[in-house]
């Protein structure tokens, strides 16, 4: 009994010793590793990272920004399935440990202490949810038994401090599942592009099975794998209770099959993306951007954009096509393993994705076999490449008709092939491809708002590649494109579409000793002709005319009015777009053209809203009178809402713009439009060589612009201009994208009168009149007897008579300057208070824009501008060279 006694207190002793011992070295471990703690508290106020996302205007997703992809999803919104699939895979005690679960902490020291024996033993984690979210929030990830032990007591301090529905919730949200995809809802998108109450409980077995080694368990790479660990995890859930037996054998026989990014309802416009993603930064900063959680509906129709994208590869397709084939991609010596050596070679940039590679294992007469990267064979024929004659001198020359197959393909040649439409669809056929050298670029746009509906920057948006956005970076002249803005000038300050202008020689001294004489496209002139015909046949000489007259400071301003150029030199050269601008920039001045006038500032955001859903950006800014809320309607005033655009030019005129430009597509340098059959205006532009080429077009509702050209400026070609280019483009994209619009004609305002006049000599149209068109007058400024002409030396009264003192502009045979002799009126002959001078805009009304004085320059050629009121000096002329 004794020695039992001592037995009992021996044992005691040691147990109390041990116990001490126990404690002391608990208070050491805490004091040594448990001071200089991060702060947890910052956990119960944690907001992660959360990625933008950019919407279309039909709530498609558009793109995603983000350094971690992630969406927060409350953990009352996580389903149970998801919950209890990473609970079993990572925690199956969760709910009832306090941080630290001791036998895995355990395991986790044993196998360290192999480790650092020098046995060849895998890293065992013991580490709890709780002991993850302190490791990836608040230390670092280094293998080290003091991170362990600081892990263990944070852990046991954040479950004391925080709820483990709010732990579980950080930590779901937080985990990386790899494929740049944070938490469970991104990755649920990026796996399946599901949601979270989407996922099968296979789906979300495999999403618990990636915590540990995202990588090793890839769904395409490692598939065996990827699956085995997520039918383990399916076996956890069985074991702890969560599925039945039946559930989880059929979640071990479902396939593992993840989203293709092809089969996305997304919509493709990186372009437009792009440009968003440069403004948020601008607005907002980077780390808004990036995590700030932004939700932004854009301007882009999907439609329109798609439209967009395929038009303008189809007409630089076009282009490139009739300017030659430049060769294979690379030429094998030898054919032996030519599906390996296929293999090796990469893509060409801007290859599209229905584009194959192939090498050409013999060609004939009529055909080609091919064989394709994939490693089967294909065939093209006569009609694949019948485009493609040898391109010569950069594409300015060609080599002769193909007449076979051979002649184009080698054997050897690795070349690029296109699907072909053909009546036998079930008999794949191919076309030659070649990625086009020239460039291009097109803006869709509301001319009522400035809203951006489509953009397409080029050929094909690259990442790490060409990222060059061609519709809103690319400075290029806009040649005859800025025309009708230099003609808008003139109507403002008193001229009509019917005030002829003398087309002849025009020569000016632009600095000492060097003149500059300008000349039109086709190297004739046409003698006296109404403003319209200028504009519709896009002749310079008029155009310069009248800038001289009007002066280039007026010129520059109006550039400005209309948002195309800010500080446009006071060269007469730019009348005929020889400054630079953009193309986004050129597409709202001709929406301020159509609209009647009004300031627009092109946009691509609709609405912002913040990770917590407030709006803190609306672009649409217009305040609404009588919109407030209301319980009942009790007769209250109708809601109004004013139109506070500002007002950039008189309605009247440019109603008169848009008529005459509808002109150019009537009759002009866009009649191949024509065909379309509804109401559509617009203007070509070619600057000099051909170096730029472009058509700003519109209908009631739809502006578009439309820019081709080479990246490095030069050449088209001989006889490529905007009308050869540009205009195909714009009518392809117009017939699709108004297919199923009404036919709407062109607005017009109060205070226009449409007189019948003669087309070829502007004035009032007579019995027997071959060119009769409606020309739209401001109320009061019609065609009288006493007909304007714009010269070299001023504005000058004649008498229509029969009208045949005038030349037809629209003859085939130009006006011989030598031998035309016109007769003006003597200079004594007044010409105050005609309806031509005078200002016939109403008094006061509030509804149209009222430019101001313009004085030309004192000294300038060509007298003072016409301005309300007054009256231009009146000076003979003999009509000789100018």
């Amino acid at each position: 009994m004794k020695y039992l006694w001592y037995a009992f207190l021996g044992l005691f002793s040691l147990g109390f010793l041990g116990l001490v011992a126990g404690l002391g070295l608990t208070v050491y471990v805490l004091n040594k590793y448990g001071a200089d703690l991060p702060d947890y508290e910052q956990l119960k106020t944690y907001e992660p990272p959360i990625v933008t996302r950019l919407y279309a205007g039909d709530g498609r997703l558009l793109a995603e920004f983000a350094q971690e992809k992630r969406v927060f999803v409350p953990i009352d919104k996580i389903p149970d399935r998801v919950k209890q699939a990473f609970i079993s895979a990572e925690d199956k005690n969760f709910y009832t440990h306090h941080g630290v679960d001791p036998l895995g902490v355990a395991r986790a020291a044993y196998f360290f202490a192999l480790r650092k024996m020098g046995k060849d033993v895998n890293m065992v984690g013991g580490s709890t949810i709780t002991q993850q979210v302190v490791k990836n929030m608040l230390l670092s990830n280094e293998q080290k038994i003091e991170r362990k032990i600081r892990e263990a007591i944070l852990a046991s301090r954040v479950e004391r401090a925080m709820s483990k529905d709010r732990i579980l919730e950080i930590y779901l949200n937080e985990i990386y599942l790899g494929a740049r995809a944070y938490g469970v809802a991104a990755a649920a998108l990026q796996y399946f592009n599901k949601s979270l109450d989407e996922l099968t409980i296979d789906e979300a077995a495999y999403l618990a099975a990636l915590p540990k080694a995202p990588n090793n368990y890839h769904p395409v790479r490692h598939h065996e794998a990827a699956v085995e660990q997520r039918n383990e995890v399916l076996r956890r859930m069985e074991k702890n209770g969560y599925i039945t037996a039946s559930q989880a054998e059929m979640a071990r026989l479902a396939p593992l099959k993840t989203f293709n990014e092809d089969e996305s309802r997304s919509v493709h416009a990186p372009y437009f993306a792009e440009e968003v993603r440069r403004e948020l930064k601008e607005r907002y900063g980077e780390d808004s951007l990036y995590g700030g959680g932004l939700a932004v509906r854009s301007t882009i129709n999907p439609r329109l954009q798609d439209i967009a994208e395929r038009t303008l590869r189809e007409g630089l397709m076009a282009y490139d096509q009739r300017h030659g084939y430049r060769g294979p991609v690379k030429h094998l010596e030898s054919l032996e393993g030519w599906k390996k050596q296929l293999e090796e070679i990469a893509a060409p940039e801007g290859m599209l994705n229905d584009w194959r590679l192939a090498v050409v294992l013999n060609s004939g007469e009529q055909s080609a076999r091919l064989g394709l990267k994939s490693g089967g064979e294909a065939t093209i024929g006569l009609i694949g490449v019948q485009w493609a004659r040898k391109s010569m001198n950069q594409g300015y020359a060609l080599g002769p008709a193909i007449s076979a197959v051979s002649q184009v393909l080698q054997k050897g040649d690795v070349v690029m092939i296109a699907p072909l439409k053909t009546e036998d669809s079930a008999k794949p056929a191919y076309t030659l491809a070649q990625i086009p050298a020239v460039q291009g670029a097109l803006v869709a746009m509301d001319p009522h708002t400035g809203r951006v509906l489509a953009m397409q920057g080029g050929w094909h948006y690259s990442y790490g590649g060409s990222e060059f956005n061609r519709a809103t970076q690319a400075q290029r002249q806009p040649g005859s494109a800025f025309k009708p803005f230099v003609y808008l000038a003139a109507l403002e300050h008193d001229f009509t579409p019917a005030t002829l202008v003398l087309d002849a020689p025009f020569v000016i001294e632009d600095r000492p000793g060097h003149f500059w004489s300008p000349t039109n496209y086709s190297n004739e002139y046409y003698g006296p002709t109404p403003i319209r015909v200028g504009v519709e046949k896009s002749r310079n000489l008029m155009t310069v005319r009248l800038a001289d007259y009007l002066g280039v400071d007026m010129i520059a301003d109006y550039a400005k009015r209309f948002g195309i150029d800010e500080d446009m030199p006071s060269m007469l050269s730019n009348a005929l777009g020889a400054g630079e601008t953009t193309l986004l920039r050129l597409t709202a001045a001709y929406g301020m053209l159509v609209n009647g006038g009004k300031r627009i500032t092109p946009s691509f955001i609709d609405r912002i809203q913040d990770r917590r859903g407030d709006t803190i950006f609306r672009n649409d800014a217009r305040s609404c009178r009588n919109c407030g809320p209301l319980i009942r309607w009790q007769n209250q005033s109708t809601p109004d809402v004013p139109d506070e655009r500002e007002q950039v030019a008189d309605p009247r005129t440019a109603y008169q713009m848009v008529s005459i430009l509808e002109g150019v597509v009537e009759r002009g340098t866009g009649v191949r439009i024509k065909s379309l059959g509804r109401p559509l205006a617009g203007k070509t532009g070619t600057t000099n060589e051909s170096k730029d080429t472009w058509f700003m077009g519109f209908s009631p509702d739809l502006v578009v612009g439309v820019f081709a050209g080479f990246d490095e400026p030069r050449s088209l070609g001989k006889k490529e201009t905007g009308s050869s280019v540009a205009v195909p483009i714009f009518k392809a994209f117009m017939e699709e994208a108004l297919q199923d619009e009404p036919l709407l004609p062109f607005r017009m305002p109060n205070g226009i009168r449409n007189v019948q006049i003669n087309a070829a000599t502007g004035a009032r149209a007579q019995p027997g009149d071959a060119k009769v068109i409606w020309e739209a007058f401001i109320n009061g400024t019609e065609p009288t007897d006493e007909m304007y002409i714009l010269d070299g030396s001023g504005i000058h009264v004649m008498y229509s008579g029969s009208g045949e003192r005038y030349t037809d502009p629209y003859a085939e045979n130009a006006y011989d300057v030598q031998t035309g002799g016109y007769n003006y009126e003597d200079s004594s002959e007044s010409v105050s208070g005609s309806p031509f001078f005078q200002d016939q805009r109403p008094p006061g009304g509030e509804n149209y824009y009222d430019p101001p004085p313009y004085q030309r320059p004192s000294g300038s050629p060509g007298g003072p501008a016409p301005s309300s009121g007054s009256t231009p000096d009146t000076q003979t002329g003999t009509g000789g060279f100018y």
